[in-house]
Formats: structure tokens, sequence, C-alpha cells
């Protein structure tokens, strides 16, 4: 069987969101991680594919050149259609990389015309007159506007997208698209002949997400955070029932959280609070040359081979400044990535068949770490949030790849604790 659509995500955990929004619209779905190559294999009869790169804060052109490659690879693998899935609060600079990439993506593919939205109503983002907007709040009044490496500050999206092409970036707005289907084909259709080649679109509800989906499913190239994606996948004619899928394997539980979201915050009190093994990793120690690795390792040998662990280099805003102050933003960020995908192969070789990362950046480097290219996305534990399954060297794993500010704040003590 073919491919019916391929997506190519920005990070790790919004390519497991992405996908667990396909499973979620009937498409059996594999999630790849990092830009495919021949030796790449997907498991059998899969309906879609994500590719999952590392491309959110690389410098564009580097984005440019891995988004391709995937676009090339889905193709190869009988994808039409070719989804760019991004965050939910548009997380890009000036320079891009949303822009470029859409842009070159649509130059590949002869595409004259694309329709964006990073609406994500299940997780309080929506877009209104072209703002996105945060439960009530525009997103440069939220919480998450404090991303540590793009932090969002302007909520018009048509001005950030303009500020990343040179094309004109038009807006179908909501009450365009409470009208249906054809209303919002004929408002694509009418930016396409002014010269628009961005449109971005208002979305309140999934329903919203569905009108969008149906619409666009004959472009060639589309772009939005995982609701659209679900929309577009509920948009293909079913094939028949969902497969069923594994359920989270036994043997040893641990989180691993690099994420420094308010929601992972949250995460990790909620697991401390339940009195649960938790040790935080001192990154400037790490830095300056201490063994943490040794000292995290010596610590997890000591614990309670019945109960989930938790190994975090999360921080508050303050003191994550502190840490960026003294290392600079790309070293301390770095930092943490080698120490949490290093125990992430120490953790597997010891035992642990069940592992919650949290952090899109972390989830890279676990992946990387184990050697971990391709899985088979299985149930959610929480919106966007799934299990996935995988083979390692060291045996099967149920592995939860959980973008920083998603899930309940119970999330780490409930997917582990149900699924012993």
């Amino acid at each position: 069987m073919t491919l019916r659509i391929g997506c190519i995500a920005d990070d790790f955990t919004g390519g497991t969101d992405v996908a667990a929004a396909f499973r979620r619209a009937g498409l059996r779905t594999a999630l790849v991680f990092g830009a495919p190559d021949g030796t790449t294999t997907l498991p059998a009869d899969c309906d879609a594919a994500v590719v999952a790169l590392k491309s959110r804060s690389t410098p564009a052109d580097e984005a440019v050149t891995d988004s391709l490659a995937a676009q090339r690879w889905l193709w190869s693998k009988g994808a039409a259609q070719v989804y760019f899935k991004y965050c939910s609060t548009f997380d890009s600079t000036p320079q891009g990389n949303i822009g470029p990439v859409t842009d070159a993506l649509l130059d590949a593919a002869g595409g004259a015309v694309t329709l964006h939205c990073p609406a994500s109503p299940p997780n309080g983002r929506t877009v209104y007159q072209g703002h996105l907007f945060v439960h009530d709040q525009l997103l440069s009044d939220s919480p998450l506007r404090h991303h540590p490496l793009n932090p969002m500050t302007d909520p018009s999206l048509v001005r950030l997208l303009s500020a990343q092409t040179r094309h004109p970036v038009g807006l179908v707005d909501w009450s365009t698209v409470r009208r249906g289907v054809e209303a919002v084909r004929e408002a694509i259709t009418a930016h396409q002949q002014a010269g628009v080649r961005h449109v971005v679109a208002d979305a309140l509800t999934d329903d919203d997400l569905a009108v969008l989906g149906a619409a666009t499913l004959e472009l060639p190239v589309v772009a939005g955070a995982a609701g659209l994606g679900e929309g577009l996948g509920h948009a293909y004619p079913a094939t028949g029932p969902a497969a069923a899928e594994p359920t989270p394997s036994v043997g040893r539980a641990a989180v691993l959280a690099g994420s420094c979201s308010a929601r992972t915050l949250e995460q990790i009190a909620q697991f401390y609070a339940a009195s649960l093994p938790s040790l935080h990793l001192d990154v400037l120690a790490a830095a300056s040359g201490r063994d943490v690795t040794g000292e995290a390792l010596a610590w997890y040998d000591a614990q309670d081979p019945d109960l989930p662990v938790l190994i975090y280099a999360s921080a508050s805003p303050e003191e994550l400044s502190a840490v960026q102050a003294q290392l600079g933003v790309t070293e301390a960020a770095a930092q943490v990535e080698e120490l949490l995908g290093t125990l992430a192969s120490h953790l597997v070789e010891r035992g642990v068949r069940r592992l919650l990362v949290a952090g899109g950046e972390t989830s890279g480097a676990v992946t990387t770490a184990l050697g971990i290219r391709a899985v088979l996305v299985g149930e959610e534990a929480d919106p966007g949030v799934p299990w996935t399954y995988a083979a390692t060297n060291h045996g099967d794993l149920a592995l939860m790849l959980k973008s920083g500010n998603f899930g309940a704040p119970d999330l780490f003590t409930r997917a582990l604790m149900e699924t012993k």
C-alpha cells in the first residue's frame, strides 16, 4: 500500500502530536525520526507517514534542505499531498523557519497557494481574525510567549508570516469558514488569483478544522498544527477499521524531562507531590566537568524498581535565565540534550521499557541516542500525547514523546502508573 498523505514536522514531539491526529482520523500512521534515507523503512500498510525533523530552530537554509529531502522521500512512498506541521504557538523568528520551508515545499511541488492554520482547540489554541489565542488570551499575553528559543510576542499570524516570505499573505476569516467547504475553497481561489501565496485561516473549533481540511484536500502542500492535520485526515475516504494497537509493555518506567514550559513544570510538581522518586540535574555542574550522568545513574540504581522515576533538567524561567546567562542559550540547550540523551541510553540498557520524554528538543536527543528511526503510533494518554512502539537493541520499548505544553498536570503519574 502506498501512502495517502505524508507529513513533515519541524520537531519530534510535534511529529508525535500530528501522528496521533492522523491516527484519530482513522489512518494507520508511522512516525519517522530524522531525515530518512534509502535504508529507512515503514511499518506495513501505513496510510500516513510523519517525518519528524529538528528544523524548528536550525538556520533557515538547513531547515529548507532537510524538509525538501523529506518531501522527496514521502513522494517516493506515494504521498501526493504533503502536510508541513509546525507548533500550535507558531514558534518562529522573523527569519523563519515557517515561511522559508513552506515556500520551498511549494516551489518543489509546483504549488501556487497554500493554507496555514495552527489552531488546536483541545489544547486551547484558536485563531480569530488572524490572531493566535491561547484559551482566552492573545498568544503575546499568555505564558506560552516565554519560549526559550523563539519567544512569541506578536499574535498576528499574517504579520508574523509576512516577515518570513517575499510573497503576499492573506486571511480567510471565521465568517467564511463557518459558511463551509465551498466558501473556503472560493476564498482560497480568490486569494490565489490576487497573487496571494500564503492564506492564514481562522478556526475556533474542531468542526472548523474539518471544514478547512476538506477544502484543502487537493492542495499539494498544506501547513499548520496537528488540528488541521486531523481535519485533513478525516477528509480522506476511510479504508476500513483502524488496526488494533498494542498496549504499553511491562518493565521499568522513567520520565526524562528537558522542557521548561509551564505545563511540564506542573507535571514535575505533581510527580514530586505523589512521593515518587525524582532527581533534578545540575546543568552548570555538568558543564564544569562533574560526572552528573554517573551520579544520576547511581541514584537510579538505588530506587525501587516497581516505581517510575523522574530525572529532569527543566527549570523555572528565572532559573533557566541564570543558566543561559552563564552558558549561553545554545550551549545550555546542548548540555541538556547531551545529558538526557546519554541517560536514555543507559536507562534502556538497565531495563526501562516504558519511557516518557518531555520536550521537543529533548525528544530529538533521546530518539537519536537510542537509534530509533521509526515507530508505530498507538493510543493517546492525553490529546496529542500518544504511546509509540519501537524495537531497540535491548528489547521492545513503549515511548511517549510529549510536547512541553501538552498533557494534563497528572500525565506523568497517570501514564506510567496505569500501564504498570
